[in-house]
C-alpha cells in the first residue's frame, strides 16, 4: 500500500475519532433539520443533506425532516399565470396559490421519502394537517392579512412520536390546517421551529444560504461559531443581524427558551455540511445555545 493511500485512510480514521464522543452524547437524542435553500436545488448537494440525516439516523439519533420548496412553489404559481407576491418576506396565498403550494410540497415530499427509502432508511412523508400534527391561526403582517398563511398555534406529536418509535424518520411537509379546519401555508422555518420546541429537541439545524452569523456581516472572517442567546439579542439590537436572517435568529432564540437544546445555522450550499457541524470540534456554522447549560466539548473548544 502506498504511503498516500496509507495517509489518507489515517485521516478518514481520526477524523472517525473525533466524532466518537458526539456520537455519544448525541445518542437517541431528536434532531430536527429544517431543509430548504439553495440545498434543495443542488442535486448533488441535495443528496448529500439526505446521506447525512441517513447517518444521523444509523448511529443512534432521532432525525425529523422539515422542508421548504418557496422556489418550486413560485415556479408553478408562475406556470399558472400568477405573479408571486410577498408581504414582510411571507408568500401571500389566495386559494388558487394554496393548492399549488400543497400540490408542490407534497410532491417535494414523497420524492424526499423515496430518496431515503433508496438508501434503505424507512422513511413517512407527512404533512402538518396529518392527525393534527399542526394547528395554525390566519397570519396577519403589520395588520395586513396575506390570506392562506398560518401562525402555529398548536404542535401535537403524538404521530410524529409514533414514527420516531417505529424506526422510521418522519418528514413533514409545512401544511397544515386552522382552526376553521381550512389548509394553510406555514413558514417551513417556525414550523421546524415549533416542531424542535415540542419535541424539546437536542439539536434544530437550519440550513440556509449563509456560513452563519457574523459580528460584522461585511466581514467574512468574522463568523461566530458559538453564540449564545444574550450575546444574539445584543446584535439583533446593534443591527447586526437584519433582513432575512433577523426572522431566523428570533426563532433560534425562542427555541432555544423553549428548551431546544441548541440552534444550529448552517451552509446548506457545502457538501455534508450536518456531519461537519455536528462531528467536528470546531464545526462550519453558527451553534446558538443557552450559556448557563452545560457546553459540549467542542463549543468550549470553539469559544477559546
Amino acid at each position: 500500500m502506498g504511503t498516500e493511500n496509507m495517509e489518507e485512510i489515517l485521516i478518514k480514521a481520526n477524523t472517525l475519532i473525533e466524532a466518537l464522543p458526539y456520537i455519544r452524547d448525541f445518542n437517541n437524542k431528536t434532531v430536527v433539520v429544517k431543509y430548504g435553500g439553495s440545498a434543495m436545488l443542488d442535486k448533488r448537494l441535495e443528496e448529500n443533506v439526505i446521506k447525512d440525516v441517513a447517518l444521523l439516523k444509523l448511529i443512534g439519533m432521532r432525525p425529523i425532516i422539515v422542508h421548504g420548496g418557496g422556489k418550486e412553489i413560485s415556479k408553478w404559481v408562475s406556470k399558472v399565470g400568477k405573479e408571486a407576491e410577498f408581504v414582510g418576506g411571507f408568500r401571500v396565498t389566495d386559494e388558487e396559490t394554496m393548492e399549488i403550494a400543497e400540490m408542490v410540497l407534497n410532491r417535494v415530499n414523497k420524492y424526499l421519502v423515496q430518496m431515503m427509502q433508496s438508501l434503505g432508511i424507512k422513511a413517512a412523508g407527512i404533512s402538518g394537517k396529518d392527525a393534527g400534527t399542526l394547528v395554525v391561526d390566519k397570519k396577519y403582517v403589520n395588520g395586513q392579512d396575506i390570506g392562506y398563511v398560518g401562525d402555529v398555534h398548536h404542535v401535537d406529536t403524538s404521530l410524529i412520536d409514533t414514527l420516531l418509535d417505529h424506526d422510521f424518520i418522519p418528514i413533514v411537509a409545512p401544511i397544515a390546517l386552522g382552526r376553521d379546519f381550512k389548509s394553510y401555508n406555514v413558514n417551513a422555518d417556525d414550523a421546524a421551529c415549533a416542531i424542535a420546541m415540542a419535541e424539546k429537541a437536542e439539536k434544530l439545524a437550519f440550513l440556509t444560504d449563509t456560513e452563519g452569523v457574523y459580528k460584522d456581516p461585511s466581514d467574512p472572517s468574522s463568523l461566530i461559531s458559538v453564540l449564545s442567546v444574550d450575546e444574539a439579542d445584543e446584535l439583533i439590537e446593534n443591527g447586526c443581524i437584519g433582513g432575512g436572517m433577523l426572522p431566523k435568529i428570533r426563532n433560534c432564540i425562542e427555541a432555544v427558551h423553549s428548551g431546544v437544546s441548541r440552534v444550529h445555522i448552517i451552509d446548506g450550499r457545502r457538501d455534508h455540511c450536518l456531519l461537519l457541524e455536528f462531528f467536528t470540534q470546531k464545526g462550519i456554522g453558527t451553534a446558538i445555545i443557552d450559556a448557563d447549560k452545560k457546553l459540549y466539548d467542542h463549543e468550549i473548544f470553539a469559544q477559546k
